[in-house]
């Protein structure tokens, strides 16, 4: 699902001609386009959706909205790590390739096995 989600502009800048932000999202920082709202400023909040900046929102209505997108856990399905999300989705619950993540060896481990000699 594709959220529009309320979110704090910490800077703005120009990129390829374009005029961007960068935007929190309840901590989750992205970058966004503002050419749909040229005279947005930092410090503003603004409701964005796939990458653009559609509508300026007051501080209270997005900290509200932010508060119940986490509770909910709409940010996380919005933002969190696309590997697990695919991953929870496929029904693995994994990261599929956990079995080829090497161990390293712990301190304490040489310790243990030392003593057990």
């Amino acid at each position: 699902m594709c959220l529009a989600v309320p979110g704090r502009v910490l800077d703005i800048g120009e990129k390829d001609g374009t005029r961007m932000a960068t935007v929190d999202f309840g901590g989750v920082v992205k970058e966004v386009c503002l050419e749909y709202l040229p005279d947005l400023q930092v410090g503003e909040y603004a409701i964005v959706h796939v990458g653009f900046a559609l509508q300026r929102l007051d501080e209270e209505s997005a900290k509200q909205t932010l508060e119940l997108f986490a509770q909910l856990g709409m940010l996380q399905e919005e933002f969190g790590d696309p590997w697990e999300r695919a991953a929870a989705e496929a029904g693995t619950g994994d990261w599929p390739f956990a079995d080829d993540i090497v161990q390293q060896p712990h301190a304490g481990d040489a310790v243990q096995e030392a003593q057990q000699q």
